[in-house]
This record gives C-alpha cells, sequence and structure tokens, in this order.
C-alpha cells in the first residue's frame, strides 16, 4: 500500500470529475463554517430576545470570526473535527467541546440547543450557497440555450420518436425545450431556497430548556431571532421529524440535473458521427483511438444525471423512517446524501453551461439528415391528404415502395390537383414550431428585464 498521505481534494474528485474544481461549497471546510455559524448565530440570538448580555454575544462573534455571511476566521480544523466526531456519531458535539474550550464565554455556546439544531441549521446554509452557484450556471445554460434556439429558429430537423424519423421540427424547438426545463428548475429552486430553514427545538423539539429560562415568549421569539441573522427562513416550528425541507430541497435538486441531463442525452446522441447535427465545443481525445472527439461535457452531465435520483430517493427513506422526535440513522443518512446531490448539481449545471456556451450546429448535418427519408417524414400531412382519394391500403404501399416518394405522388391520378412540392416541404410542417421559440426567447427576455429593474 503507498505511505503518501491522502489528499482530501484527490479523494474527492479523483473519480468523480463531473464535480471538480466545482465543490468547493460543499466541503468539509465549508461544512464546518457553517457550523460554527450555527453555533455563534445562536448566541446573538439569545442576546437579541434578551436571554443573553449583547457584550456577551460580541465576544462570542469576535472569537470565533464572525463577519457578514457567517464565521470563516473560526480556527476549528475540518480533519480533526472529523476524526472526533465517531465518537459521539456526529460532528456537533466534538465542535461545541472545542469551542467551550477556548474559554469565551463557554456558558454561552450550546445554550439549550441540540446536536441536531446545529447540523439541520448548518447544512441548510451550505445548501443556499450551493444553489446561488447552481442557478448562476443554470442562467448561464439558460442564456446560451436561448440564443441558440433563435440562431436555429427556423433550422428545418427530423424529429425523432423512439429513436426513429418522426414528423419535421426545428432546431430552435429542440434546444428550446431544453431551455424550459433548465428554467423551471432555476424556478424551483429559488423557491426552494427562499424558504430553507433554521432548526431550533432543543433536546426533543419543544423548545423546552429556553422557556424554563427565560420564559415561553423569549423562547416563542429565539427561531425567528436565530433564522434571521443567519438569513435563513423562520420555521413555523421544529422539523427534527419532520423532514420536508431536505426533501423539498432534494427533489428540486434532482430536478436540476435532471434538466441538464436530458440536453446532455440529447447532444450525446446528436454529436454521433453518423448524425453530426451537434458538436462540442471542447472535444474530449481517447487514449486508444485518435479519431475520437468524444462529448466530454455531456458525458460528464450524463453522468451525474444517472445518479442524482439515488441520492434524492435516500432522502425520502430517511423521511420516512425519521421515528419519534430523533431518528436513529435515518437523519444521519441524510448527510452524505444530501451534499453528494449538492455536489453533483453543482457539477452538472457548471457543465452545462460550458457546454451551451460551446455548442455548434451542423446545418449541413441536419439537412442530410432531414432528406434521408426522401421524403416519409412527411408520411403523416400526407396520410391526411391522400387517404380519403386512394385509401388506407394503397397509401401504405406508396409510402413503403422504394424510390421518390414525391415521384410515386405525382404518378398519382388522384392527386393531379396537387401542389406536391409543397406538400413535401418539410418546412412547412413544422406546426408551431417557431411559435415556441419565440415564447421561450421571450420569457427568458422578460426575466432579464425584471433583473435589470
Amino acid at each position: 500500500m503507498s505511505s503518501e498521505p491522502r489528499n482530501p481534494a484527490v479523494d474527492v474528485g479523483l473519480l468523480a470529475p463531473v464535480s471538480t474544481g466545482h465543490d468547493a461549497s460543499v466541503r468539509d471546510a465549508a461544512v464546518v463554517d457553517a457550523l460554527v455559524t450555527a453555533e455563534v448565530a445562536l448566541v446573538r440570538a439569545l442576546a437579541t430576545v434578551g436571554g443573553l448580555e449583547g457584550a456577551v454575544a460580541d465576544r462570542v462573534s469576535a472569537a470565533f470570526g464572525w463577519a457578514e455571511g457567517g464565521c470563516r476566521e473560526h480556527g476549528v480544523d475540518a480533519a480533526a473535527l472529523a476524526a472526533s466526531a465517531v465518537a459521539g456519531g456526529n460532528p456537533v458535539i466534538p465542535l461545541v467541546a472545542e469551542m467551550k474550550e477556548r474559554g469565551v464565554d463557554p456558558d454561552a455556546v450550546h445554550r439549550g440547543a441540540t446536536s441536531q439544531d446545529i447540523l439541520d441549521t448548518a447544512l441548510m446554509l451550505v445548501s443556499r450557497n450551493a444553489i446561488d452557484e447552481i442557478a448562476l450556471s443554470l442562467g448561464r445554460a439558460d442564456a446560451a440555450l436561448t440564443s441558440l434556439a433563435r440562431e436555429n429558429r427556423d433550422v428545418v430537423a427530423a424529429a425523432r420518436t423512439l429513436t426513429q424519423h418522426a414528423v419535421p421540427t426545428t432546431v430552435g424547438a429542440r434546444i428550446a425545450g431544453w431551455v424550459r426545463g433548465i428554467r423551471r428548475a432555476a424556478e424551483r429552486l429559488r423557491t426552494v431556497q427562499a424558504g430553507l430553514p433554521a432548526q431550533l427545538g432543543g433536546a426533543a423539539g419543544t423548545l423546552a430548556a429556553f422557556a424554563d429560562e427565560w420564559g415561553p415568549d423569549a423562547a416563542a421569539a429565539l427561531p425567528a431571532a436565530f433564522a434571521a441573522d443567519l438569513r435563513l427562513a423562520a420555521p413555523p416550528a421544529p422539523w427534527h421529524t419532520e423532514r420536508w425541507p431536505v426533501t423539498e430541497l432534494g427533489d428540486a435538486l434532482v430536478q436540476a440535473v435532471d434538466a441538464v441531463g436530458k440536453a446532455a442525452s440529447d447532444v450525446a446522441l446528436l454529436t454521433r458521427p453518423e448524425i453530426g447535427e451537434l458538436a462540442e465545443g471542447r472535444g474530449g481525445g481517447s487514449s486508444a483511438m485518435p479519431q475520437k472527439q468524444n462529448p466530454v461535457a455531456s458525458v460528464l452531465i450524463r453522468s451525474a444525471a444517472l445518479r442524482a435520483p439515488q441520492f434524492g430517493a435516500t432522502l425520502h427513506l430517511a423521511s420516512a423512517f425519521a421515528v419519534e422526535e430523533r431518528p436513529d440513522g435515518a437523519w444521519h443518512a441524510e448527510w452524505p446524501a444530501l451534499r453528494e446531490l449538492l455536489r453533483l448539481a453543482l457539477g452538472a449545471s457548471a457543465q452545462a453551461a460550458a457546454l451551451a456556451e460551446g455548442l455548434v450546429v451542423d446545418r449541413d448535418a441536419v439537412a442530410r439528415n432531414l432528406a434521408a427519408s426522401h421524403g416519409g417524414i412527411l408520411s403523416e400531412r400526407l396520410a391526411r391528404v391522400l387517404v380519403p382519394r386512394i385509401g388506407r391500403e394503397r397509401f401504405a404501399g406508396l409510402i413503403a415502395a422504394p424510390g421518390s416518394l414525391a415521384d410515386a405522388v405525382r404518378a398519382l391520378p388522384e392527386a393531379a390537383d396537387l401542389d406536391v412540392d409543397a406538400l413535401l416541404d418539410p418546412a412547412g410542417y413544422t406546426g408551431l414550431a417557431a411559435a415556441i421559440v419565440d415564447a421561450t426567447a421571450d420569457t427568458h427576455d422578460d426575466a432579464d428585464d425584471d433583473a435589470d429593474r
């Protein structure tokens, strides 16, 4: 075995390249920052409701590096804390011990709280910060794909259903579909982010220690004061075993990865040499086959999309098994599942932004593939026109016959009055594709205008 020291960055990223370079906001250091921030915020909230003197809150805040946005210069070592967390089953227990050992108003630290209050709150802080990054990446993907959809609004292409040519569509309409999925996912993430709650319930979710020491009014006001300092939502009640904040967050993250996964799946298919309608701006090479330009971004995004739903399912299982007033293992199962889901969403969204900004459409390939059916892609339209004239059986034979469909239609006496060229022009049978692109692009423009106001 190697005697080289372990490198946490390599341990996380070597076999998970989708998130490499994009997951700093969910690494152990960020989690420790959030844990310390939650502990200090509780001291500050107690001062706000009159439970502690303001000077106590000021001293604790200064000792642990409180600043706008939380605690950074606190001196707590993440690796040491992780090692110490095993004995008690969570990292809050050794963190509280270390903070008290600093000797700065130790009786004020963790007063009346339970480990779950601090850890749940910290994970909400980590999630909020990660969502900022995910939403930014999704916004970049939205903007780039909206522009590409506009550019290709009227580029007619073969729509494919169950892998086969179906009817004409446009390149723009296909891309607009990706945009709508990404946009909806981003909107849902922002909605969930706005409602991420702090957690504060004390030992068993009744705030008994707070009420007993400072009275019911101060105890009732405390969760809102705690949440306000952290810029989280005030919880309507403790949610130690009502895990909707976690499952709703997980669902929104899975939806975001789904949305970019759909786009990446289409891109991966359409970059195949035999199709060639799209190309990534940065192709990846092969260790053995120099001719290959692998769609690496699409592959990495798809890898995330294949994994994310399982982590979302774990969060739901944990929620269902959150027994009594503190889960015995279900709560613990959430932590790595939620963090890995955040990591996947961070990586997949960043990869999607880069993919979208470099994506290239090969219009010649699009036209070549569209023509491959020799007019058969218009069979739905032809059926509506010709079946009443020649019957379904003759029409089926016409479609199945080899050669030019246009020539075969022109040879029909029953079609003598038809404009066959117009009837078989794919551009004349794209329905509302252009309008769909316009509506999608206009929505993006409206959102930009609102953001500028």
